[in-house]
């Protein structure tokens, strides 16, 4: 019952660029940022889901910290968990691959060397809102990297904020999936998503 979002050059009309226009990124039989062409989004919009997806770093490696490799996996366009170069390169903790960015850290840095392929399963159930727009159940993210558990059923504090508190905020039951462009190369392949009912 998964859909597949990428698997080839047959699938990247299922994506495009978040300011409306068609996908700019290169899409041969992995999907990989161009710098600066923007962020991209799917077509077809989520709320609770089983998401695959495998992703690459750059194998020459190009600046430290958060330069190396950088990208994000926004759940619904507003939960990110983050993608990058954690092989052997230091950055602040809820930074690192495998963190939902800025909330919580990974229980294990699980990273592979640059250049290889990694994969993710992220288990997601979306938050819940009442009707008067006040928060009724947080989201919740389990994260399994290169088949180690890295985060465990966390409770999501509201959609990722670079600096200050997170805080939820109503909208809608489903929105688009998003991928970043950090400026890095970093490739994608083998995405596939399951809508679940929340738990």
């Amino acid at each position: 019952d998964a859909v597949v979002l990428y698997g080839g050059p047959a699938d990247k009309d299922k994506w495009m660029n978040t300011d409306g226009g068609p996908l700019e990124w290169k899409a041969k039989d992995v999907l990989t940022v161009v710098p600066k062409a923007g962020d991209i989004r799917t077509k077809l919009q989520f709320g609770s889901v089983q998401l695959h997806i495998e992703w690459r770093t750059p194998e020459i490696i190009d600046g430290n910290g958060q330069e190396r490799g950088n990208s994000g996996i926004y759940l619904m366009g507003l939960y990110e968990v983050q993608v990058l170069d954690s092989y052997k390169n230091e950055t602040y903790y809820n930074g690192q691959a495998g963190s939902i960015y800025k909330q919580h850290i990974p229980l294990v840095n699980a990273c592979k060397p640059p250049g290889e392929w990694q994969i993710f399963d992220i288990f997601f159930t979306a938050p819940g809102f009442n009707k008067d727009g006040s928060l009724e159940t947080p989201g919740y993210m389990t994260i399994v990297h290169n088949g180690v558990l890295i985060q465990n059923h966390v409770a999501l504090l509201g959609p990722t904020v670079y600096s200050g508190t997170p805080s939820y905020w109503k909208h809608a039951d489903k929105l688009p999936l998003l991928l970043q462009d950090h400026s890095s190369p970093v490739s994608y392949r083998n995405i596939w998503i399951r809508e679940l009912n929340n738990f």
